[in-house]
Parts: structure tokens; C-alpha cells; sequence
């Protein structure tokens, strides 16, 4: 694979039509062949990118020789199948998140990896967004100290999306704020507690049977002193979108602004500090570094809702993207690879189920942890 650009086939068009051009124009990527059920939508796309494969039916695209990869961002309920799918058609997988909607399919994608080695990749935009690379750069560099707690949230109100989110348990799409807590102290989750809080409109509850407006979750990890707090609301709660986290040091402490497009703090002390957050489009080749100022639309009015209300994903994408292809040219293990996309996934089904059962502790399953 090193002697030749991997081709890619990107399924699902609205988000997934915002890689496109970072894909074209990656050095070691050919953006081979697109995926959509609607024909109008598939030829529109297609001939904006000069795209020329074009598969309306996925089977039909697996069963394509020259397909190295799929980047999967179909709707939540089609993940699991769908990247098991690939990886058993021979396809190296990148899936937008959550992995899984259960710990059955999480479990089968882990196993599929091995049985294949091949190579699968959740494509969690936080822990490739500016935000995180600065705090993981503070803390790499000791600015920071010795870890003490870490706090992530993910408020963000649902209604006017698609009829799958109406009532979704809100842990069930947490990883925007478990996984950067995870993978800044590049550890795994061994339990969870969750309480859920508030209650939703009766109309939105019967889809999911989830009640709940707020789920707050308590993980501990394992083989460390570390715990961190992870909050997810959806509907009915009056806040501003906000995707954050805060990582507590004995040195310095890093908290994210209240307030949209507003600096961050850094906290030396007694002494805080704003701060602008740095791009890192320099960790990039060039050819695909002015994706982390932008996105690959003409107009703000054509741009997916979530890179709309998510502030761009903090420039993550090219970083997604880069990290994708380089490990299947280099032959790496991507981050997060299967398992450790597994344990953040698992957090938040476990952490609802928790919820559930008020508060019940409950232990990560085996699968989702390092050897």
C-alpha cells in the first residue's frame, strides 16, 4: 500500500460530503468513489467534486476491487453493520461517531479487526480539534503537572434533526466528551455511574423509553487515580451549544470558555489567564492544512448542520483525515483504533444504562480494554 494512494469511497453525503475535498487533496489519498441512496443528491455531490464512481447500493460499492477504504457517515442505527460489513468485504474502516449504538456490535466490530487485520478508526472530532492538541500540547510539555480530574460536556438541543435523534438517550452519543478526557491521559474507562436528571417532553420519551434531559456520568480509570465527569443534554434544556472540556493540573488548569467564540482560561494558581487558542494546520501536509480554517463549501447556507453549530468541529477534519491515511500508508494502528473506539463508545451505552438504574456502577466489558 505504500506505493500507491489509498482509495477511499466516502458513504453518506451530508456530513460525510465535507471530507471530500480534504480527501482530494491529501498527497497519499485518491477520492475514488462516493455512496448515496439518493440518486439526486449522489449525481449532485458527484458532479460538484468530479466525482466519478458513483454507488447508490453499498453492497454494490464493498464489492468493488479497487475500494481500499470506507469512510462511513450514515445515520447512528447503520454504523455497526455497515463498517462490519466493510471490514469482512476487505475495506479498512473510518466511521463517524458513535461506533455502535450497543455493546454486542461494539464487541463484533473489535473482532472483526482481528479476524481481518484490517483497520478501523471512529472518527472522534474532538480529540483532533485545536482545543485538544493545545491542551495535550500544554501537558506533554509538563506546563500542566500531574493530572488531577478532568470534566467534558456536550450540550446541544436536537430538535428540527432528523426523526432518529427525537428522544435519543443522551449518553448515547457522549463521545465528543468522553473521548478527549480518555485520550488526553491516554487511558481506558474500567466503570461508570450515571444519574440522569430532568425529564423530557412525553412525546420525545416513547421512541427510546429515556426520560431523561441530563445524564451525568462518573468514570474511573483504570490502572490510575484519575477519575473524570461527563455531561449530555439533547432536548428540553435552555443552554447554548457547547462542546467542552476542563482538565484540572497541579500546575495549571485548562477551562473552556461559557460562552461560544469567547477565550478559554488557563489558571496558574490563584491567577487566570485568557487565552486564544492556537491553529495547528502545521502538524499537516500542506496541501490540506487551509481545511482547518474552513469548510469545504462555498456558503455557510451549504454546510452540515453539525460543522454549522459545532464551530467547524475545531478545525479536526483534515486532522481526521490525515490520521486515517497515514496510519493505513504506515502502517499504525490509528487513534483511537477499534478497542479504544470501543471503550469510549461503551462509556456512554453503559453510562445511560447506569443511568437507568440509579446509578448503578457498572464495569467496562474486557474487550474494550489494553492487554
Amino acid at each position: 500500500m505504500e506505493n500507491k494512494k489509498i482509495n477511499v469511497a466516502i458513504v453518506g453525503l451530508g456530513f460525510g460530503a465535507e471530507f471530500i475535498p480534504i480527501y482530494q487533496h491529501h498527497p497519499n489519498a485518491n477520492m475514488y468513489a462516493i455512496c448515496q441512496r439518493d440518486h439526486t443528491k449522489l449525481h449532485q455531490v458527484g458532479d460538484a467534486f468530479g466525482i466519478e464512481k458513483r454507488y447508490t447500493d453499498y453492497d454494490e460499492l464493498l464489492r468493488d476491487p479497487e475500494v481500499d477504504a470506507v469512510h462511513i457517515n450514515t445515520p447512528i442505527q447503520s454504523h455497526a453493520e455497515q463498517s462490519i460489513k466493510a471490514l469482512y468485504a476487505g475495506k479498512h474502516v473510518a466511521c463517524t461517531v458513535p461506533m455502535a449504538t450497543t455493546v454486542d456490535e461494539c464487541h463484533r466490530i473489535v473482532e472483526a479487526v482481528k479476524e481481518t487485520g484490517l483497520t478501523y478508526m471512529m472518527m472522534e472530532t474532538v480529540i483532533y480539534s485545536r482545543e485538544f492538541l493545545f491542551v495535550k500540547e500544554l501537558y506533554e510539555n509538563g506546563e500542566l503537572g500531574r493530572l488531577q480530574f478532568l470534566r467534558a460536556s456536550h450540550q446541544q438541543e436536537m430538535a428540527g434533526w432528523p426523526g432518529y435523534w427525537e428522544g435519543l438517550p443522551p449518553m448515547h452519543y457522549a463521545t465528543h466528551c468522553v473521548g478527549p478526557v480518555l485520550a488526553l491521559a491516554k487511558a481506558d474507562a474500567e466503570y461508570v455511574s450515571c444519574f440522569g436528571s430532568g425529564r423530557i417532553d412525553e412525546d420525545l420519551i416513547s421512541k427510546y423509553g429515556s426520560p431523561f434531559a441530563i445524564e451525568s456520568c462518573h468514570i474511573k480509570f483504570k490502572d490510575s487515580d484519575l477519575a473524570a465527569e461527563v455531561t449530555r443534554s439533547l432536548f428540553n434544556t435552555a443552554r447554548q451549544y457547547r462542546e467542552s472540556f476542563d482538565v484540572y493540573g497541579s500546575k495549571k488548569t485548562f477551562e473552556w470558555t461559557l460562552v461560544e467564540h469567547e477565550p478559554s482560561v488557563i489558571h496558574t494558581g490563584e491567577t487566570p489567564e485568557k487565552v486564544t487558542i492556537p491553529d495547528y494546520a502545521h502538524l499537516l501536509p500542506k496541501e490540506i492544512q487551509a481545511f482547518t480554517t474552513g469548510g469545504v463549501y462555498d456558503a455557510d447556507s451549504n454546510q452540515h448542520l453539525s460543522f454549522i453549530q459545532g464551530s467547524g468541529h475545531g478545525g479536526s477534519h483534515p486532522h481526521l483525515v490525515n490520521e486515517f491515511v497515514s496510519a493505513l500508508v504506515n502502517k499504525r494502528q490509528p487513534l483511537p483504533n477499534a478497542r479504544q473506539s470501543a471503550n469510549i463508545t461503551c462509556v456512554g451505552i453503559l453510562a445511560h444504562e447506569s443511568a437507568m438504574d440509579g446509578g448503578k456502577k457498572i464495569d467496562l466489558p474486557d474487550f474494550t480494554l489494553a492487554d
